[in-house]
């Protein structure tokens, strides 16, 4: 995710300080990946230097000086183009589980047993989500929700892998 975007985004509500927007970042988009002051401020410092937000006000405080910023009208261009842009979709075509289970037949290990392990972790995983959602926000739920739908895929694979292992054993040998 672009923290710069994100943090562009964000100001389109109104100005804010640094601080201000890390804390709304964090409870919107980091309940698992808090971002850190560093990346806030220098991801405000890049979008200053390009022309899309502005020092909207500085502020004596305890501290250093508060700068409350601004987005301009190039700002708002460039998160209109952003939000219009769709994502790749990440394929997974050169997966490490792939290659874990590839390894594991040439080296005559086990490679139901790697599938089981990846089973196994994806379960628990999948149970953590399911309860996360119970008691999370709704924007917490679609999170969560993305994240199964993507492990369920996975399982799909892992069991499809497990079905097709022998012939996936005769072509690493040949």
């Amino acid at each position: 995710m672009s923290i710069s975007k994100t943090m562009l985004g964000l100001l389109e509500a109104g100005p804010s300080h640094g601080y201000d927007l890390k804390r709304e970042y964090d409870e919107t988009f980091g309940i698992d990946r808090p971002v850190a002051y560093g990346q806030v401020y220098a991801s405000l410092l890049r979008l200053l230097k390009h022309g899309l937000v502005t020092v909207d006000a500085i502020e004596p405080g305890d501290g250093p000086e508060r700068k409350r910023y601004a987005i301009t009208e190039d700002g708002v261009a460039d998160v209109e183009a952003w939000l219009a842009q769709p994502e790749k979709p990440d394929l997974y075509l050169q997966s490490t589980l792939y290659t874990k289970v590839v390894l594991a037949l040439r080296s005559g290990r086990s490679a139901v047993e790697v599938l089981d392990t990846q089973r196994a972790e994806h379960l628990r995983l999948m149970r953590e989500l399911t309860r996360r959602k119970t008691v999370g926000r709704l924007a917490d739920q679609l999170i969560c929700d993305h994240a199964l739908f993507h492990l369920e895929a996975d399982l799909r694979w892992l069991e499809l892998t497990a079905a097709r292992l022998g012939q996936l054993g005769r072509e690493v040998a040949a």
